[in-house]
């Protein structure tokens, strides 16, 4: 069989085989392969990865940090594992299709990507090498129209997919409850993310081993469409199981105690998502519950709408630094979670509020304080007017959110002024954005023509709601225990 390989290839796999043995491991199992193909640095397949933005360092660490030691001998004979033996005929099938007389390291590559079902492949994945731009990146390596030297990881060109293996591991079972959870690079990461799983979105079957047997328990005292919909199809699609808890079923602080909730989920899911009235629950949530906690919204926060839009804004306009977002009408949980995110990024935004309806003074001093390191200029006006020009993306929300609805009739009074509508859009500048994160009380914070006309984007929000909340999964959940994937088979 290893006629036909290339000598790196062979010492990829003597490599792999040293590394089985190092773990104390009696079979070469894919993420032995792995580890292989990364020691031959000079290779072709590392070539390809740092092309296409891979740290391989932190793949590497990642794969090994996480790897089982068992209790082999070094230096026994090692056998591949059946799937170690399904890499290498999916590399020889990869040699076949590119007419290759000789099987390479960057076939190995596309044999591990290709493989899907275990840890090396979910880490490749992971990390952005997806198999058509890998396999574009083989191209050309091969044909030598790649860049005469590997791409440095460190490049600025590179900087978000670079830093995504060490944000990535940092991200791993945290909670997030607030976008000041985040850094700004932690938060460059999961936009990278979000881009490689939307990127793969058509064919998400490669996707369906990152978060396989993976459960994540939803909990809502309020309904929502986006929410319920977007993370329980972003569970499917990563192999995972999402369980609706309705408030009847559930009944925080009612039935039993927050703190006792939280102690019986984390022993029967892997991560608990809530969409809940006071901010407290999901603090709570967090403080009893050993797993994951990811808050879909409180009265405080809604991270997850928040950073969706702004992965809609930089899909848009292409960067976020030195735009500008202003946000006209309720200074409410969204508008919280937008000025945090914005004064991380590098955005300036200005909100325009009535008169006690401005957002939170904790949140608005904090956002002050991060954009005096990354240059934001972050305002609040009485004057929708002046909120609303030059600016590059416009935003508006509902006047009465759920649990406001004794407030509905005075709030309808105050509000007209700061409908979003095409007389208020000529003040931004010509190529603006409109932005809501929807439900939309048409006729009333906005109007049909700015929701359904040209610089509407609201319907890609709210599909970006799907791709951000997958990456967020992959990201802040424990991926499959290797423990059950390597080894005899």
């Amino acid at each position: 069989m290893w006629q036909r390989f290339t000598e790196r290839a062979r010492r990829v796999v003597f490599f792999a085989q040293e590394e089985a043995g190092r773990l104390g491991e009696n079979y070469v199992s894919p993420e032995h392969l792995l580890l292989g193909l990364i020691r031959e640095s000079e290779s072709a397949a590392v070539r390809v990865l740092q092309n296409i933005g891979v740290d391989t360092a932190h793949l590497s660490a990642e794969i090994g940090d996480q790897l089982p030691k068992g209790d082999g001998k070094r230096g026994q004979d090692m056998k591949l594992t059946p799937r170690s033996k399904r890499v290498i005929d999916l590399a020889y099938d990869e040699a076949r299709q590119l007419n290759n007389d000789y099987i390479g390291t960057e076939h190995l590559l596309l044999g591990l990507i290709r493989e899907g079902d275990c840890p090396a492949s979910i880490a490749l994945i992971g990390f952005g090498a997806a198999y058509e731009p890998a396999k574009k990146a083989v191209i050309a390596v091969q044909s030598g129209s790649e860049s005469s030297k590997p791409a440095d990881i460190t490049d600025t060109t590179m900087k978000g997919p670079a830093m995504g293996g060490v944000s990535a591991m940092r991200l791993r079972g945290r909670d997030l409850l607030s976008i000041d959870d985040l850094t700004r690079d932690e938060i460059e990461t999961v936009f990278h993310t979000t881009g490689v799983l939307k990127e793969s979105s058509k064919n998400w079957e490669q996707q369906s081993g990152l978060l396989r047997d993976r459960t994540l328990a939803m909990i809502f005292e309020k309904p929502s469409l986006r929410t319920r919909v977007t993370f329980e199809v972003a569970m499917t699609q990563l192999g995972g199981h999402a369980i609706y808890l309705q408030p009847s079923d559930i009944q925080l602080g009612v039935r039993e105690t927050i703190a006792d909730a939280a102690r019986n989920l984390e022993r029967w899911v892997d991560a608990i998502m809530a969409r809940v009235f006071s901010h407290n629950t999901v603090t709570e949530l967090a403080e009893y519950a050993r797993i994951p906690v990811i808050n879909a919204l409180s009265d405080l926060e809604h991270p997850c709408q928040a950073l969706a839009d702004f992965y809609t804004i930089k899909e848009q306009k292409g960067e976020l630094k030195g735009l500008k977002l202003a946000y006209v009408g309720d200074g409410n949980n969204v508008c919280n979670s937008l000025l945090l995110l914005a004064a991380k990024v590098g955005t300036s935004m200005s909100a325009g509020c009535p008169e006690g309806y401005e957002p939170d003074v904790h949140i608005l001093a904090r956002a002050r304080e991060i954009a005096g390191d990354t240059g934001a200029a972050i305002e609040v006006t009485r004057d929708p007017a002046e909120a609303v020009k030059d600016a590059d993306a416009v935003y508006t929300d509902v006047w009465a959110s759920m649990g406001q609805e004794s407030e509905k009739a005075e709030r309808a009074k105050t509000f007209p002024p700061y409908q979003v509508n095409a007389e208020l859009l000529k003040h931004a500048k010509k190529d603006v954005i409109f932005l809501h994160c929807l439900p939309a009380h048409r006729g009333d914070e906005v109007t049909d023509e700015v929701m359904d006309g040209p610089h509407s984007v609201v319907f890609d929000e709210a599909e970006n709601r799907l791709h951000v909340q997958k990456a967020l999964l992959k990201l802040f959940v424990q991926n499959k225990s290797f423990k059950e994937f390597v080894g005899p088979e």
